[in-house]
């Protein structure tokens, strides 16, 4: 937590970092709450000790016995909590999140290879589903890059 990062088990079982901002380190001690091993999120019950249903030993947290959250569980409550500031009144999805932040970066001037770092995509390719720059952006890039604006007047 000292620098803001994380080690993440990514698919495939790569090791990876995860990086966030100064809101999301104030947050995370009070959704941690002391505790260093197991499942960040969690869910408001138990685990099942047993059974064809119990989760994974990892998928359990050792302090408070409860499992980790699922991520339609996880939807479904940013859905909720989203539907007020949706037009629409549905909410969003996880999906739609992701989606957003990685074209707000975009917007920003951030290269395909930073977005591709931030959003831990394994080819660039699966960035153009993701950011989807506009007209506006080409005007700048060629006005940028137009040797002739370049050149001075005399």
């Amino acid at each position: 937590m000292e620098y803001r990062r994380a080690r993440v088990v990514s698919k495939g079982g790569a090791l990876e970092y995860v990086h966030w901002a100064t809101a999301t380190a104030l947050l995370l001690p009070r959704l941690l709450k002391g505790r260093r091993t197991g499942p960040v999120f969690l869910t408001d019950q138990r685990a099942l000790a047993s059974g064809r249903r119990a989760p994974a030993a990892a998928d359990i947290c050792p302090i408070t016995g409860r499992g980790r959250l699922s991520y339609p569980r996880a939807e479904h409550l940013f859905k909720t909590a989203s539907a007020e500031l949706d037009p629409h009144g549905d909410g969003w999805t996880l999906h739609q999140l992701r989606h957003s932040a990685l074209a707000h970066l975009a917007a920003a001037g951030r290269t395909a290879p930073e977005l591709q770092a931030k959003s831990r995509h394994q080819h660039l390719s699966s960035l153009g589903h993701y950011v989807r720059l506009g007209e506006e952006t080409s005007a700048r890039i060629t006005a940028e890059h137009d040797p002739a604006a370049r050149r001075r007047t005399r």
